[in-house]
C-alpha cells in the first residue's frame, strides 16, 4: 500500500472524503521483494505500458498482417518514428516531454503550413497565432543550426 500526499486541494472542495490528505494505491505482487522495491517495479511496468499503448495507438495499428517481414518492418519503423517524435518534443521545450505521440504530431509535425519560391528562395508561411510557433521555431533552429567547430 502506498499512500501519496493529496496535493491538490481545490479537488477536494465540496467533497466529503475518508481521507481528506492522502490518496492510497494498492498493489498486490507473488514476488518476494520488499514494498519498495516491488513499488519501483510496478512503476517502471506502468511506464512501458505507457509506451506499448502510445504505439499501439499509432503505427502499431497494423499488426498483424500475417506476413512475418511486413510485420517486422512495421516494428522497426514504428519504433523509429516514436523515438524521432520524443525527440522533436524534448527538443522543442515546449512541455511536450511526456505528451503522447498523438499530441506531438498534433502540435509540432502535422502543422498547416504554405511553402512558396521566389528568386530561388524557399518561404515557409506558418500560420499566424499559432500556440506553438515557439516550440516549432526552437525545434526548426535546433535541427538545421550550423554544427559546431570540433575542437582540435
Amino acid at each position: 500500500m502506498r499512500r501519496i500526499p493529496e496535493l491538490n486541494k481545490h479537488k477536494l472542495s465540496g467533497q466529503s472524503t475518508l481521507f481528506t490528505l492522502h490518496r492510497f494505491h494498492a498493489f498486490f505482487t507473488t514476488s518476494t521483494l520488499d514494498t519498495v522495491t516491488a513499488d519501483t517495479t510496478h512503476r517502471t511496468h506502468a511506464a512501458i505500458e505507457l509506451v506499448n499503448s502510445d504505439l499501439k495507438s499509432s503505427a502499431l495499428a497494423h499488426l498483424p498482417s500475417g506476413v512475418f517481414a511486413a510485420n517486422a518492418a512495421w516494428l522497426v519503423l514504428a519504433v523509429i518514428a516514436f523515438n524521432l517524435t520524443r525527440a522533436a518534443a524534448v527538443t522543442a521545450g515546449t512541455g511536450l516531454a511526456r505528451a503522447r505521440a498523438a499530441t506531438i504530431r498534433r502540435k509540432l509535425i502535422n502543422i498547416p503550413a504554405r511553402i512558396a519560391s521566389s528568386a530561388r528562395r524557399v518561404t515557409l508561411h506558418l500560420p499566424e497565432n499559432w500556440p506553438w510557433e515557439t516550440g516549432w521555431t526552437h525545434l526548426f533552429d535546433h535541427v538545421f543550426a550550423p554544427p559546431s567547430p570540433t575542437p582540435t
